[in-house]
């Protein structure tokens, strides 16, 4: 890799992440609890009920087709842009800058919605012990907390998150093997393959809930620059991630149909005063003890993981952009004894601050309004980068910059290329209906952001390439 390699101060913290710790800082971005506890019963109740498992093998397969292009890229680029290196390197400085501003928008949304979220659980949680606080109380209390590991060094939001994830997937895994080996409700048998089961209900909305449980896992090569032997690291954490969620979904979601018993799952869920009690009362049920209360404490962490998770994200593509030239320098600079992205990071947590006060002053909702409606957003503009990674990797290949398999670098790129599109077209057509904004403004002011935030990225690409064409044109270039 002869390319251009920054000399200097300014470099992010090289090789203090293993193959463990780049796989469950993506892992706890994808909440696996927040999902079992959260998505998961409206996914049973509004989306296709027992065919739920099939759903999550069908996106699994999916990402994972996304994943061969992906790593065998990634063997090339090394570079904390993630995306925004792929799409530079593939076709060209516009898409890059439109890409990295695309994901400071969207991961700013995944970040700050879920801090809505966490406040709401955090609020009802912890006030079932008598520890009052409003929601912005707990949500500000996560920001605080996150912003003094994102100041840090990566390693240390590692060894908190890998705690925390490993957590997540115990106590998840205690309730599914409690109902394994009691026999579920009505036997273990579903209709795992049935293709009418697969096709009840809203299966567009089981697609969107089962493919948000991996949003994040497409973050490894964000930390490239910061793994151990990348070219190694990143590839396995990539497979090991999708694996990770994808095998644990399907598993888990079989057992909790199992535990609810096929027939009353759905009249089961509704009969509930709130869907997300749903994981809760079959912990109840087949464990009992503590064990509910300690996995309400659990969701509030897994909260807390993806948090930390997805401001490391932002953090690092904002420091990548001011490190290239498309934002001021000042973001391009690392902390002086850290290696940390601090500016990136302090201005993640302005954001947040500053987001929260404002539905907190206006009284809104944390999960129907701020989560509801900001994370959906960040949904939105996940599937925009992967459309347009997709299209850079096949590009990237007919270049003959490098070579690799027509599977890799043609085949698998443009069949999840295509379903990246398809899935951004319908939410952004029907971001009303799923935000619950349909009819006012904000069912078309929200989405259209995402295309709004890759225009001003497009813009800034071209601005660097008339004022530094040198500059324009080392976009995503390799940084190890």
């Amino acid at each position: 890799m002869s390319e251009f390699k920054e000399i200097g101060p300014n470099r992010l913290r090289r090789n203090s992440l293993g193959l463990i710790a780049v796989t469950f800082m993506v892992v706890s971005a994808a909440a696996p609890l927040t999902g079992v506890a959260g998505a998961m019963p409206i996914a049973f109740l509004a989306g296709n009920g027992a065919g739920i498992p099939a759903t999550f093998v069908f996106i699994t397969l999916v990402m994972l087709a996304f994943s061969v292009g992906y790593v065998a890229m990634s063997r090339h680029v090394s570079n904390a842009g993630a995306f925004y290196a792929y799409a530079a390197r593939g076709l060209g400085g516009g898409a890059g800058g439109a890409v990295s501003m695309i994901a400071i928008v969207a991961y700013n949304a995944m970040q700050v919605g879920l801090l809505g979220l966490l406040g709401g659980v955090a609020s009802g949680v912890f006030g079932e012990m008598g520890i009052a606080l409003p929601w912005w109380g707990w949500s500000l209390i996560a920001i605080a907390l996150v912003a003094v590991l994102g100041y840090r060094q990566v390693d240390l939001s590692a060894k908190v998150l890998i705690v925390l994830v490993a957590l997540e997937y115990l106590i998840v895994l205690i309730v599914a093997f409690a109902i394994l080996f009691q026999g579920g409700a009505a036997g273990l048998s579903i209709p795992f393959f049935d293709w009418p089961t697969i096709t009840s209900g809203s299966v567009t909305l089981a697609i969107l809930l089962c493919l948000g449980s991996f949003i994040g896992f497409e973050a490894t090569t964000i930390y490239s620059e910061e793994a151990r032997d990348p070219e190694r690291t990143i590839p396995r954490a990539t497979y090991l991630s999708v694996l990770m969620i994808g095998v644990f979904f399907v598993f888990v979601t079989w057992l909790l149909i199992a535990g609810a018993g096929v027939a009353e799952l759905q009249s089961g869920i509704a009969a509930l005063p709130d869907p997300t009690a749903f994981f809760f009362e079959l912990a109840g049920r087949y464990v009992g003890g503590p064990v509910p209360m300690i996995a309400g404490i659990l969701l509030v962490s897994s909260l807390f993981a993806a948090v930390s998770a997805f401001h490391n994200y932002i953090a690092r593509y904002s420091y990548v952009a001011g490190r290239e030239g498309l934002l001021p320098s000042a973001f391009g600079k690392t902390h002086d004894q850290h290696q940390s992205p601090h500016i990136g990071s302090v201005m993640q947590t302005v954001t947040a601050l500053v987001v929260v006060g404002v539905f907190a002053w206006l009284g809104l909702d944390p999960v129907l309004n701020l989560f509801t409606w900001v994370s959906q957003l960040g949904t939105l503009g996940v599937l925009a980068m992967m459309a347009i990674t997709s299209l850079a990797i096949i590009a990237f290949f007919r270049s003959g910059t490098a070579t690799a398999s027509p599977l890799a670098s043609l085949i698998l790129p443009t069949v999840s290329g295509a379903i990246m599109v398809a899935l951004f077209i319908y939410i952004f057509m029907n971001f009303g209906d799923l935000t619950t904004t349909t009819g006012g403004r904000l069912s078309w002011i929200l989405p259209s952001l995402i295309p709004l935030a890759g225009i001003v990225g497009f813009l800034m690409a071209s601005r660097l390439k008339s004022a530094d064409p040198a500059a324009y044109a080392r976009m995503g270039q390799n940084q190890t």
